[in-house]
């Protein structure tokens, strides 16, 4: 029987520590602060733009995963 691996879980290296931001005390991943940023940024601009509170949190929510996951996956260079 064969065995297919496409579920196991495989560990993304990093080059050195992540850079964090501390936050009243907790340690917050500046991935997770910028994703929150443009988010917000994109909510506004949709918001004024558009004026319909729909399109504007579904516009910001995909934007937030989408640059959530790109930063985490792709960090930058130093």
């Amino acid at each position: 029987m064969t065995t297919h691996d496409a579920w196991v879980r495989r560990e993304v290296r990093r080059r050195g520590p992540a850079r964090t931001v501390d936050i009243a005390g907790a340690e917050w991943p500046l991935y997770k602060l910028e994703a929150l940023a443009v988010a917000l940024l994109v909510f506004v601009t949709i918001l004024v733009v558009t004026q319909t509170l729909q399109a504007a949190v579904l516009t910001a929510a995909a934007v937030a995963v989408v640059v959530w996951w790109a930063r985490r996956l792709f960090p930058p260079r130093p």
